[in-house]
């Protein structure tokens, strides 16, 4: 019923240009989403970013703002090159994953076997989806990242951030693929689109072994902090290697070998160990070896004449020292906590870094977990030959967290976690934990010179230490795995030398970035502190590749900008988009000269005018554009961009622009599951935004993705409840071409249906400048029609009172509905008309107040009848007194203090208990109460006695002689006695 509706309405819009947003007197409002990813189509996924975006864009421009709205699209890097060699080569599995998911008619895939020819289809088919979905979008600023115009643009936004000194040559860590020999990023991804590089420390701690001597176990962790409450060395009880690696030798597992090969390390592999060779050993841990010295020299006097404290490192690296503390303790339990026990974990990730662990008890919920399942653990204790001294330890707090003893032991116990197996739990232990050391966390005495630091700022302090010291490392990994290539091959995390990279560590910079997200608007606000810790972990990126669609670095062409690194700042490019499709503007003209006047307002105008090529008049039209629209009003995006797009988003403009030109807010939403299942564009399932919208229509598939989640909330999308809401809507558009009709003279009814929608508007309004479609959607759909329903069971037959400014007021979300609706009466389009405004003049609190009393009568009386049949119901209201204590109690803070007024007064004083049990209730929902002083009870019962009637199937009979005592009695300002006969 609704595609014809639609296409009519999204020609009319065409036709008239009505989205069309050039500078006016207005107050402007641009506002951006993520330019999609071409190498497949639209699913539903974009489609509840996009449609947050339109309708916020629909509802500022209805509230009086020049909206401007545009869509690009993404095409640079490997994914697309990489689909159309796949094929080309007719792979079976990427046919039927674009035939089966993606929609592609096989006849039309097979003939993609070009990059090119995959942009122009898929940008073909990605438009015509977004335009018939219905959104309000600028079409005239519409471009590709490898349009020619593009590339100038990047350039030019390349040599910025160089001028700056912020892009530099050297070595670097990026995902890599062995088989494409290229770096790759999330859109070259099957699997792991989400995976960052995080650095681990390694801490080194030293064991000995007489055939290979000094070993270093290279335990890696996030956190080098916990290094001092070391208690144990975990590792798999599995084979390991030994590897000679930059001239020490290294216990670590195969795949850590593998992985340090691509890591600008010497790696030479020794021999082939069974971890059961170390367990019972110690490893000496070099940090509390240092803060322990003076204790250790003691106890070895005849080495105190050879080793000064300051070379304990040296000494510990170089020396026999190893074999003197591991000697010491083995003989005595005093320094356990520098030469620690290396003891077995099945929980050991092989695959994980290095595949050693340093156990933390008091600090990772883990290791304080599986240190009690060994001390339970007869056998595996015997088998391994361990000595159960080995395995008493106690944990080591070395950090202060309010409101925590020791915080691993602690959260286990709360939330009842009994041993490794409740894996859920550990998980979410560990991020409990480790979140709050993280943000109120401060270190110990037993630290040495980090006490009193903060969590937050020691990680990169003691990793320097560490590596200055020689008794630390850095091993790359990837935050989660597996990362798989689109050609199937694993990825690694590779050091690449003299590559591109931008200096995101560059701490003035950093500066600048966290100061604008303290200032700008994030929605949701809590998000605010997700944004700082992304920006705190931020390191430097490799921005260049040599495989790829799109803009070569300009001053060394070997290399291609990569495709994060390209989209950052092309909100910018909006508006120069709209002249260059105009024809006014060429590729030849974007000179960095140009560039620099229109977007920066620097230079001179008749100097660019002749380095360009443009005549001063459309420079300046240019320029005057760029002012009025910049900077972005607001950016509506998905929160898996926060770590990277959103955040790169953010440094580029900060970096390039001056202030008043920085983006003003950044709204975050959640994915979109199907049928609870998580979607993939590689794998399945996947809907596409083109089949959601031909199978369900463009208003019935907007509403449902609006309504289904708030903020970063994932949205499932059902079958059975898209149904449902498709049903919701062919109703409300019935009901409405039913009622449309002159508006009656005002009644009861009416006021009261008045007053409770403007209270919706008021709600929605506040919802929407919130960016809460859900709730927008709640209170503009789903409650007013709940308040049209009781309406019309009322008896009200003059819904057209509100019907002009319901559909204004659900425009935004069903535009298409709204239009074909509104034009049975007008002949302007609703899209354009100004959205409702609260009117406080026109809400009647007496009207509510009497239809929520009868809606709250005839529930209780139902409720009774579910125990109680009969034929007659009896009311008997409350007692004058009740009333009177009712007033007292309402105009009094406290309980106490309405109690103690009304006791001066003799009336009461003689039924002191029942006022007290009376002021009870009233004080747990006094609003309620409040709402009844405003009417007669008795009246209102009386006035509509014949509907109370017809709703209940019995005879209304207000006699309070008819009611038992007791029952009588219990009557409630607002809730009367019931009694069934």
């Amino acid at each position: 019923m609704f595609r014809e509706i639609e296409k009519r309405w999204q020609r009319a819009w065409e036709d008239s240009k009505i989205f069309q947003a050039d500078p006016s007197d207005k107050p402007k409002f641009f506002i951006t989403i993520p330019y999609p990813y071409l190498n497949g189509n639209l699913h539903v996924g974009h489609c509840r970013t996009f449609t947050i975006g339109d309708a916020i864009a629909r509802f500022k421009r209805m509230c009086g703002y020049n909206v401007l709205f545009p869509m690009g699209f993404h095409v640079t890097g490997t994914p697309i090159i990489g689909l159309s060699e796949l094929i080309s080569k007719r792979d079976e599995r990427t046919i039927e994953v674009y035939t089966k998911y993606h929609d592609v008619p096989r006849e039309i895939l097979l003939e993609l076997t070009t990059p090119e020819k995959v942009v122009e289809y898929f940008s073909k088919e990605a438009e015509k989806a977004l335009r018939n979905i219905g959104y309000s979008i600028d079409w005239r600023r519409k471009f590709t990242t490898t349009d020619l115009p593009y590339q100038r643009f990047i350039e030019w936004q390349f040599y910025k951030l160089k001028e700056k000194g912020l892009i530099a040559k050297g070595s670097h860590p990026v995902r890599f693929c062995p088989n494409c020999n290229n770096p790759v990023e999330d859109h070259d991804l099957l699997m792991g689109e989400e995976a960052t590089i995080v650095d681990f420390t390694i801490v080194k701690l030293y064991t000995f072994d007489d055939r290979y001597g000094k070993i270093v176990l290279p335990c890696a962790t996030l956190r080098p902090e916990t290094v001092f409450g070391v208690t144990n060395v975990w590792i798999k009880p599995t084979k390991y290697v030994l590897a000679r690696v930059d001239g020490e030798v290294w216990l670590l597992s195969f795949e850590g070998v593998e992985k340090l090969r691509y890591q600008e390390r010497d790696v030479e592999v020794v021999g082939e160990v069974d971890a059961r060779e170390f367990f019972g050993k110690f490893a000496v841990n070099p940090m509390l070896a240092d803060m322990l010295i003076e204790e250790i020299l003691e106890e070895i006097e005849r080495y105190e004449d050879m080793v000064e404290k300051t070379e304990t490192f040296r000494w510990i690296r170089e020396g026999n020292f190893v074999q003197i503390i591991l000697k010491l303790a083995e003989r005595t339990n005093k320094f356990r906590r520098v030469a620690v026990p290396i003891l077995p974990a099945e929980f050991v990730d092989t695959d994980s870094a290095t595949g050693v662990v340093m156990s933390v008890p008091a600090h990772a919920p883990y290791d304080y977990v599986a240190l009690e399942d060994l001390k339970r653990d007869e056998g595996k204790l015997n088998m391994y030959g361990i000595s159960r001294d080995l395995v008493e330890v106690e944990p080591i707090v070395l950090i202060r967290v309010e409101g925590y003893n020791i915080p691993a032991v602690d959260v286990v116990r709360e939330l009842g976690i009994e041993s490794q197996n409740d894996r859920e739990l550990l998980d979410k232990a560990t991020r409990i934990v480790y979140k709050r050391e993280f943000h109120k966390g401060i270190l110990l005495e037993n630290t040495g010179k980090y006490a009193g630091m903060k969590v937050s700022e020691i990680k990169d302090v003691l990793q320097r230490d560490l590596i200055e010291f020689g008794v630390g490392d850095i091993f790359y990994e990837f935050s989660e795995k597996p990362v798989v290539c689109r050609c199937g091959t694993k990825c690694v995390v590779k050091v690449v030398k003299d590559q591109w990279f931008i200096v995101y560590s560059n701490d003035d910079w950093k500066g600048d970035v966290l100061d604008w997200i303290g200032e700008m608007r994030i929605i949701p606000d809590y998000y605010r502190e997700e944004f700082r810790n992304k920006v705190l972990w931020l390191k430097d990126k490799a921005c260049a590749r040599r495989r790829g669609l799109g803009t070569r670095i300009p001053w060394d062409r070997d290399w291609l900008i990569e495709s994060l690194s390209d989209s950052t700042i092309y909100m910018a490019y909006y508006i120069l988009a709209k002249f260059i499709n105009e024809g006014k503007v060429k590729s030849e003209n974007l000179t960095r000269e140009l560039l620099d006047f229109v977007l920066l307002g620097v230079g001179d105008v008749e100097e660019v005018s002749i380095s360009s090529g443009l005549d001063v008049e459309t420079i300046e039209e240019i320029r005057r554009d760029f002012e009025y629209w910049y900077p972005v009003d607001m950016r509506s995006s998905g929160k898996d961009l926060v770590a990277n797009h959103l955040l790169f988003f953010l440094f580029h403009h900060i970096a390039i622009f001056p202030r008043e030109y920085w983006p003003r807010a950044i709204a975050v939403n959640g994915y979109v599951r199907l049928e609870g299942e998580k979607m993939s564009k590689s794998k399945g399932p996947l809907l596409t935004m083109k089949r959601a919208v031909e199978e369900n229509g463009a208003d019935v598939t907007r509403l449902y993705i609006l309504y289904s989640a708030e903020y970063e909330s994932d949205a499932d999308w059902r079958r059975k409840e898209v149904e449902a809401m498709k049903r919701h809507l062919e109703r409300f558009y019935e009901l409405v071409r039913e009622n449309y009709g002159e508006v009656k003279e005002i009644d009861h009814l009416d006021r009261w249906l008045v007053s409770r929608f403007q209270r919706a508007v008021r709600e929605t309004r506040d919802a929407m400048e919130n960016l809460q479609t859900r709730r927008a959607v709640n209170s503009a759909f789903f409650e007013v029609m709940n308040d049209v329903r009781w309406y019309l069971k009322r008896g009200g037959d003059n819904l057209a009172v509100i019907l002009d400014d319901w559909i204004r007021l659900l425009a935004p979300f069903i535009p298409h509905i709204c239009e074909e609706l509104w034009h049975i009466k007008h002949e302007s389009f609703v899209s354009l008309e100004s959205y409702p405004e609260f009117d406080e003049s026109k809400v009647d609190e007496k009207a509510e107040a009497i239809e929520n009393y009868l809606m709250r009568l005839i529930e209780d009386v139902k409720e009774v009848m579910k125990f109680f049949k009969g034929d007659v119901v009896y009311f008997a209201f409350a007692e004058d007194w009740k009333f009177e204590a009712l007033r007292v109690a309402l105009e009094c803070e406290s309980m106490k203090s309405a109690m103690s007024r009304l006791m001066k007064d003799g009336r009461f004083k003689g039924i002191a208990k029942d006022v007290s049990t009376f002021l009870k209730r009233v004080f747990k929902d006094r609003e309620t109460f409040r709402e009844i002083l405003k009417i007669d009870e008795r009246s209102v019962v009386e006035e509509n006695r014949e509907f109370i009637e017809r709703e209940l199937g019995v005879r209304v009979v207000l006699d309070d002689s008819a009611v038992p005592f007791e029952r009588r009695r219990s009557a409630m300002p607002g809730k009367p006695a019931i009694y069934i006969h």
